[in-house]
Order: structure tokens, then C-alpha cells, then sequence
């Protein structure tokens, strides 16, 4: 005689509806930060959309502000460790390295519904200083560093003219933005033909900023405007 499956009790159910919890709830406040914003998001609809109580939510997460921080560490802060582990290992040349650096930005960021936390902190960072303090620590800060740590290996090993890197990381990371600000928001003005292929897009501010970064000799016209300080000796690491 075959014995049929044992069927889960409720008490497991249960036991597994527990456990699943805090990221369906994780999942539940990206969705509604990303299309209500940090203010008009309320903690009734985000545990709502989870499926379970503002209570159940509060033994999580104790606030709206601490839900937002646990919903960016999971989506992008938590993600710097293994960035960083892929920079100290990787074979190819600096020029190489940043291209990769923003294929796998968009594809692990850029692409998912965390890139629209970006346009949330533009919109709303001057009215919540909390969540901007955080958010400048967590995300800001180490993914200028990472950058930061790109141009010097280039500069380093001779891939990359000198540059004053407080400016560099800034022409490295705009790109990125300008992409999550397009989708969350410009893109939304602009006619169909106009539609913009983040590849694509990524191809072409790769060439341009590698243009702009190798080694060349220091002559022509714009040289003097072009040359930069010499490579700092202590460099800053993440």
C-alpha cells in the first residue's frame, strides 16, 4: 500500500509564513517606496501588500525610517562587499574593470526596482535628514570609494593619466544616475523614439570617459588645462 505525502501541518505553515516574513516585507516597502516616496508611503499599506499586521511589521522593524534602511541594505548597501572583492581580483586591465563595474551595476541594480531609491533621495532627502545622514554612510560614501579605488589602480599601473580623482569619481558615477533618474522619471517626457538603451548608453559613457582617462603625452594647446596633480601617496580605501 503507498503512503501518501505527509501534508504540512499548520503549524509549520505557520512556522515557514514566519520565517518569510521579513523579506516579503522588505519586497512589500521597496515597491511602495519606489512608486509613493518615502512620505506618502504608511507603514498599514506596506505590512497590507505583505499580507500580515502593522504589528507583525513593527516586531521587525521598529519604524518607517528603519524599514528604508533595512530596504537599502538589502538592495544596494549589503552589495559593496562582494563589489569590493570583485575589484581586488579581477585580471583584466582598469579600463576593462570599469566596464564591467557598470554592466554589473545595471544589471544588479540599475535594471531592478532599487535603482528607484535614487530618485526617491532626490526628491525627498532635504525634508528627512535621518534617512540622508544613512544614506550618504551606506551608499553614497563606499560607492565613491569603490570608484575611487577604480582610477587609482588605472592611474597605478600607468592605464590612466593623472586626474584629480574628487572630481573623476563624480564624472564616473553621473552616467549611472543620469540612467536611474531616466527611468524613474525623464524618460516618462520623452517620445518613443527617443527611448534610451541602457547598454548602449553604458558603451558610450565608457568610451568617453576612457578617452578622457588614458595615458597620453602632455602636449597640444589644452595641456596645461588638461594636467592634474600628481597621484596622492596615501591612497583612501573603502
Amino acid at each position: 500500500m503507498t503512503t501518501a505525502p505527509a501534508t504540512p501541518s499548520a503549524g509549520t505553515k505557520r512556522e515557514r509564513r514566519k520565517e518569510a516574513r521579513p523579506g516579503e516585507l522588505l519586497e512589500a516597502a521597496l515597491d511602495l517606496f519606489v512608486e509613493k516616496g518615502f512620505a506618502a508611503t504608511r507603514v498599514d499599506d506596506v505590512a497590507a501588500r505583505a499580507g500580515v499586521s502593522k504589528g507583525t511589521l513593527f516586531l521587525y522593524f521598529p519604524s518607517k525610517e528603519e524599514l528604508f534602511k533595512a530596504v537599502v541594505r538589502q538592495n544596494i548597501a549589503g552589495r559593496f562587499e562582494e563589489w569590493s572583492h570583485e575589484l581586488e581580483t579581477f585580471e583584466g586591465t582598469t579600463g576593462e574593470l570599469l566596464r564591467h563595474c557598470y554592466l554589473v551595476w545595471w544589471e544588479r541594480i540599475g535594471a531592478t526596482k532599487a535603482s528607484g531609491i535614487t530618485k526617491l533621495m532626490f526628491s525627498e532627502s532635504q525634508n528627512f535628514p535621518e534617512i540622508t545622514v544613512f544614506y550618504q554612510q551606506e551608499v553614497i560614501r563606499p560607492g565613491q570609494d569603490l570608484v575611487r579605488r577604480i582610477l587609482r589602480r588605472g592611474m597605478e599601473r600607468g592605464e590612466f593619466r593623472g586626474v584629480n580623482l574628487d572630481y573623476a569619481v563624480h564624472v564616473v558615477m553621473a552616467p549611472m544616475i543620469f540612467l536611474m533618474l531616466w527611468k524613474h522619471s525623464m524618460g516618462a517626457c520623452m517620445p518613443d523614439a527617443l527611448e534610451l538603451g541602457p547598454e548602449k548608453f553604458i558603451d558610450a559613457q565608457v568610451d568617453n570617459v576612457l578617452y578622457g582617462l588614458c595615458a597620453r603625452p602632455e602636449t597640444g594647446p589644452f595641456a596645461p588645462a588638461l594636467s592634474s596633480p600628481s597621484l596622492p601617496s596615501s591612497p583612501s580605501a573603502v
